[in-house]
């Protein structure tokens, strides 16, 4: 069965390193769609810089609606908060049971998956697509049988060097979608610290 990979994430903003990763695992796995999780709320993330998740939402949509591989969804926008992802898993199986789902992830949260609510469920029921990271390894479940190590590209840009670039009037042109970047603009986003 063809799987759907789900690409959690906060995506504030979605950038170029998402989607370079994004299209790695599809051509280079047997990941045939991925579905871009935008998280509300992440509860070992702090909250204070995060856009309001709609806007978020339509700028992951920005970015990939002229790629039928991927997908923009708002499944956490329905469920209690904060945002569990062995939650997520458990409706999204309920809403979709022809399909199989799998996870993108890169070592560092592999690393930390242990902080997670129900992180055995995940481990056990759940295929986990790793990606590189700088400074990790994946940890002690790396060689779990359900991690598959994907060499991606080791991709250095974050969403916060974007936020922080745009707080001081530094170029991020080649960093964003335009579609996104130019909407980033317009709305005055990142411009002072929140």
């Amino acid at each position: 069965m063809p799987k759907t990979a789900l690409f959690f994430g906060s995506f504030n903003p979605i950038h170029i390193g998402h989607l370079i990763i994004a299209e790695y695992m599809i051509e280079n796995s047997d990941i045939k769609e991925i579905w871009f999780v935008v998280s509300p709320s992440n509860p070992l993330k702090k909250k204070e810089t995060l856009l309001a998740e709609h806007h978020r939402l339509y700028m992951v949509k920005l970015a990939i609606e002229n790629d039928y591989r991927f997908r923009a969804c708002d499944v956490e926008f329905k469920l209690p908060y904060p945002s569990y992802t062995s939650n997520t898993l458990v409706y999204l199986n309920e809403l979709y049971p022809k399909k199989e789902f799998a996870l993108i992830m890169g070592e560092d949260n592999l690393e930390n998956i242990e902080k997670w609510k129900n992180y055995e469920f995940i481990l056990n029921n759940y295929q986990i697509y790793l990606y590189p990271r700088i400074g990790h390894d994946g940890g002690k479940y790396k060689n779990h049988p359900n991690v598959s190590f994907v060499k991606a590209p080791l991709i250095e840009i974050s969403a916060t060097l974007i936020r922080e670039s745009i707080r001081q009037k530094k170029s991020v042109k080649y960093l964003l979608l335009p579609e996104v970047e130019k909407y980033i603009d317009e709305m005055g986003f990142y411009k002072t610290k929140q």
